[in-house]
C-alpha cells in the first residue's frame, strides 16, 4: 500500500494554524474512528521472542452462531492491509460473493514499532542484508504453536481452512512456509514475493522439496506487480514450479498490468476457478497488491 508524505510546508503551516488558535488547542480530541466488528488482541511469542498487536475481525453472525467454525485467513503486515481488507471482504459479504471469513492481521506492538525492520526478521528464512534476518522458522513456529491454536480456540477458526497470505518479504514468507509445512494451512497467497533474497533461497528450498515430494495439495495465488523488478525472478520461479506438475496443486498466477474494473471483470467473467486477485495500482508493485476477491478460487 503506497503511504504518501505530506509536504513539509503544510505540516508547517499546520503547526503555525494550530499555534495561533488557543481555543482550538484547548479543545478535547474527537474519538478515533475505529472499525466495526475488529478487535486488538495482543500476544507476547516464546518462539520469536516479541510481542505482536492482532487486528481481528470477526464475521458479522459471530455473536449469534456460537457453533460455526469459519476460514480464518492469516495476513501479514496487518498495519498496511488490515484495514483495506476488512473494507474489501465486508462489500464482497455484503454482495454475497463469498461467505464472511475471520481475518487476523498480524503486526508489531508498541508506539512506533520499526516495521521494516521487524518484518525483515521474521519473514525472512535465512540471515541476509538487514541485521537480524533469519528468524523465518521462528515466525514459523508462533504460527504453528501459538497463533493458530489462539485463533481456533477463541475465534472458531476452521483447522481445514487456514489461509495465510502476504506481499513482498511476506510473500517469500508464505512460500517458505509452504514448502517447510504445506499441510498447515489450506491457502497460499504469495504477492510479489521476494524470490531473489538469499541467492534464490525460496528456489533451492523448492529444489529440495521435489526430491521427496510428488503432491503439494494446496491452493496458491501467485502475483506480481508488472513493473516490479521481481517479475523477472518471480515469473522463472511460477515457471520452474508449474514444470513439477505437482498433484493437488491449485495454482493461480497473475501479472497484474491492467486497471482494477478490468481484473474484476476477468475473475467474474473468466471462466477459470480464479477467486483471489490483488488489485489496486498493481502495475507499480507490490505495495499495491490488495486482496481483492475470495469468491471463486478459494471456495469456502
Amino acid at each position: 500500500m503506497m503511504r504518501v508524505r505530506m509536504p513539509y510546508f503544510c505540516f508547517l503551516f499546520m503547526l503555525l494554524a494550530a499555534a495561533a488558535s488557543t481555543s482550538f488547542a484547548q479543545a478535547a480530541p474527537y474519538p478515533p474512528v475505529t472499525i466495526p466488528g475488529s478487535e486488538l488482541r495482543t500476544m507476547k511469542s516464546s518462539s520469536t521472542g516479541r510481542n505482536y498487536d492482532l487486528y481481528i475481525r470477526k464475521p458479522g453472525d459471530f455473536d449469534k452462531n456460537k457453533d460455526r467454525k469459519y476460514p480464518v485467513l492469516y495476513l501479514l503486515d496487518g498495519q498496511w492491509d488490515f484495514k483495506l481488507l476488512d473494507s474489501v471482504i465486508g462489500g464482497l459479504v455484503y454482495d454475497k460473493w463469498m461467505p464472511d471469513i475471520v481475518v487476523v492481521g498480524i503486526t508489531y506492538s508498541g508506539d512506533h514499532p520499526d516495521y521494516d525492520s521487524l518484518r525483515a526478521m521474521d519473514y525472512t528464512p535465512t540471515p541476509g542484508g538487514p541485521k537480524g534476518s533469519g528468524d523465518g522458522a521462528k515466525f514459523l513456529n508462533f504460527l504453528k504453536t501459538e497463533l493458530i491454536p489462539f485463533m481456533e480456540t477463541n475465534y472458531r477458526g476452521d483447522p481445514a481452512r487456514r489461509i495465510l497470505g502476504g506481499h513482498s518479504l511476506g510473500g517469500l514468507f508464505t512460500l517458505y512456509a509452504m514448502f517447510s509445512d504445506s499441510s498447515l494451512f489450506w491457502g497460499y497467497l504469495a504477492g510479489s514475493p521476494a524470490i531473489p533474497w538469499d541467492n534464490n533461497f525460496i528456489v533451492r528450498q523448492e529444489e529440495e522439496f521435489a526430491k521427496n515430494h510428488k503432491d503439494l495439495p494446496v491452493r496458491l495465488f501467485f502475483a506480481v506487480g508488472g513493473a516490479e523488478p521481481l517479475v523477472t525472478p518471480d515469473v522463472s520461479f511460477m515457471q520452474s514450479l508449474a514444470a513439477r506438475n505437482y498433484s493437488g496443486l491449485h495454482v493461480l498466477q497473475s501479472r497484474l498490468t491492467f486497471p482494477v474494473r478490468q481484473l474484476v471483470d476477468l475473475l467474474e467473467h473468466g471462466g477459470g476457478f480464479v477467486s483471489l486477485g490483488y488489485a489496486l495500482d498493481a502495475h507499480r508493485g507490490a505495495d499495491g497488491l490488495i486482496y481483492l476477491s475470495l469468491h471463486h478460487y478459494f471456495q469456502f
